[in-house]
């Protein structure tokens, strides 16, 4: 068996793809947190773009977070995106839509001004209409996990602090969608794939982005 080793981050949600799908496969891998801000030299030379994930496999290094989970999908265990081509073709269109969103969600997180939290919170909740008319339920296809509901788990876990500091009400009148985050949630994959103190690391994070939603320290001082 190949060496793992996952080169990763403590809030990053591309990484958390790749975690979500170790653990849901049961595969052993060593995981080593980066600091981001300061990043080690060693680091730099094995990722090509500065950014994690990157996952070495033995003396390979793979990058990107889609790259490596086709790759763990198509190694280990039953395979969670489907063989014929077009439904690999839907369902890679729907991991490509979880990334807008993981943008949309960040802006929104970072924002400094109403005006940004407001045209933030009208794209998500446009894209999330959209899914809302698409999901099966429980999982995105249906009865099955699939490699969607690994990239949406990260998108939904964003809102398990968002919504403690201010009430969207992005999920209301939307129950396809509260099913399929509260699905998700409550899968042990996806719990083990962010450290216990996740939501205090992320309100810290978006305070010292200086996130108008979570009251940067720099705006207390200023009030």
């Amino acid at each position: 068996m190949s060496h793992l080793h996952l080169l990763s981050h403590e809030l990053c949600p591309y990484v958390q793809r790749a975690a979500i799908l170790l653990h849901e496969k049961n595969i052993e891998f060593e995981k080593t947190y980066i600091d981001l801000d300061r990043k080690p030299e060693w680091f730099l030379k094995v990722s090509p773009l500065g950014k994690v994930p990157v996952l070495k496999v033995d003396d390979e290094v793979l990058f990107e977070s889609a790259v490596i989970c086709e790759y763990l999908d198509e190694t280990h265990g039953i395979p969670l995106l489907p063989s014929q081509p077009m439904p690999k073709a839907r369902q890679r269109g729907w991991m490509e839509f979880s990334s807008v969103l993981l943008t949309e969600i960040w802006k929104l997180s970072t924002a400094t001004t109403e005006d940004v939290i407001s045209k933030g919170i009208s794209e998500i909740d446009q894209h999330f209409a959209r899914l809302e008319q698409t999901i099966k339920g429980p999982f995105f296809s249906g009865t099955e996990l699939t490699m969607v509901d690994v990239f949406f788990a990260p998108v939904f876990r964003y809102f398990d602090v968002l919504d403690t500091l201010r009430d969207f009400q992005l999920f209301q009148q939307r129950p396809l969608l509260q099913q399929w985050r509260r699905t998700l949630a409550a899968r042990s994959s996806v719990q083990r794939a962010v450290p216990e103190d996740y939501p205090q690391r992320l309100r810290t994070y978006m305070q010292n982005k200086g996130s108008l939603l979570a009251g940067s320290p720099a705006r207390e001082r200023d009030s």
